[in-house]
């Protein structure tokens, strides 16, 4: 039997401060598989970006224990990557530089870093703009710039907080649909917080549903599009699936349970 990915078992997490406890996971037990991609959706303070916290070893978990490869997470580790909502990229340093900045930090061969970073760029759409400043791209192109900068560092898994959500509605389609093909060729393991249902589905092989706070797992659904010819499509492509509605409601009908 092969082992998973990832690991949660019976995860819980309570903060406290001078006004008392406060319980933010509950019980949270799930795996990911090498390679699967995993969206989790709930209202806002369930504890989304919490577990991706848990995971990139950012926080210690109050109960259960988190697991890579099945050895607990016991800090931050180069096997994770993590994308956040906004790109942070430093406007001082091109865009070759800005990728660069992970193995600069952690003393990797800087020969070899420019080298792949490059490559990477060049994959991504930005071959032309390795000596460009941040302020001189695109949203889209800045969200391509910071995918290749995470890449840059070769983690096994890739940790997306609302990655897109600063992005215009056309562009952050067109933009999750090409990271979301990049990640899947280059078979990494995947985890995307986001608020928006319809991203969640079409990206992802199973969607975790998260209740309010304190945040337990309602339901874990599978993601698949066998009405689509020639296998799995594109996220862009998997909103014109005839699957797509279902599971839209199913989810939609799960988080509105919650809603006061």
């Amino acid at each position: 039997m092969i082992s998973p990915k990832i690991e949660f078992r019976n995860v819980g997490l309570r903060y406290f401060t001078p006004k008392g406890e406060t319980q933010a996971l509950h019980d949270i037990s799930f795996t990911v598989a090498q390679g699967e991609f995993v969206s989790i959706v709930g209202q806002s303070g369930c504890g989304k970006s919490t577990l991706l916290s848990l995971l990139a070893g950012l926080i210690r978990p109050t109960e259960g224990e988190v697991l890579i490869d099945g050895v607990p997470v016991a800090g931050p580790s180069p096997q994770v990557g993590f994308m956040l909502q906004q790109d942070s990229l430093f406007e001082w340093r091109t865009i070759a530089e800005n990728c660069v900045l992970g193995p600069e930090i952690r003393r990797h061969d800087m020969f070899e870093a420019r080298v792949r970073a490059e490559r990477l760029l060049k994959r991504y759409g930005l071959g032309d703009f390795l000596d460009s400043k941040p302020s001189e791209l695109s949203g889209g192109m800045r969200q391509r710039a910071a995918l290749a900068r995470t890449m840059c560092l070769r983690p096994d898994i890739l940790l997306l907080d609302e990655p897109f959500s600063a992005l215009d509605f056309q562009t952050r389609l067109s933009i999750a649909d090409e990271i979301g093909g990049i990640i899947r060729t280059e078979d990494k393991t995947a985890i995307l917080v986001t608020h928006d249902i319809p991203e969640a589905i079409a990206m992802a092989d199973r969607v975790i549903v998260l209740s309010r706070r304190p945040g337990r797992i309602k339901s874990i659904h599978p993601i698949a599009f066998p009405s689509h010819a020639g296998g799995r499509p594109g996220s862009f492509a998997a909103r014109d699936a005839a699957e797509f509605p279902s599971y839209f409601n199913t989810v939609w009908e799960e988080l509105e349970v919650h809603v006061e």
